[in-house]
């Protein structure tokens, strides 16, 4: 293991943000990602959590918020439904830089809170 990340995100934080930041979507969440979430009654805890997964796959690199750009780091999931990371643009050459091969992903949420682990490989 060459890292490991965690974010705890609060999903009022993001709904909040979102709704006072109408551009906020597009620098934020890609539209895979956005595509999946608006299946679900209230999307926001799901947007939250992929929020949090940017943000502790960053923390996994051990940069910081404005290293990368949050839709370079996309949660996907397979067809199981066993989300994953895919890196693109500098986030892809961080991680290839550190010998990073692969992401392990856990998110997890409620109605109010958001979490994500993740651990670089």
């Amino acid at each position: 293991m060459l890292g490991i990340g965690t974010d705890l995100v609060e999903v009022n934080q993001i709904r909040v943000a979102l709704e006072r930041q109408p551009g906020l979507r597009e620098r934020l969440f890609t539209e895979s990602e956005w595509a999946y979430a608006v299946q679900h009654r209230d999307p926001m805890p799901h947007l939250a959590a992929r929020f949090a997964a940017k943000e502790a796959v960053m923390k996994s690199l051990g940069v910081g918020i404005g290293a990368v750009s949050f839709t370079d780091i996309e949660v996907v999931r397979d067809i199981g439904g066993k989300p994953s990371v895919e890196l693109a643009g500098r986030a892809a050459r961080l991680a290839e830089d550190a010998g990073v091969t692969r992401f392990e992903l856990s998110l997890t949420h409620t109605p109010s809170m958001a979490h994500a682990m993740v651990a670089a490989i």
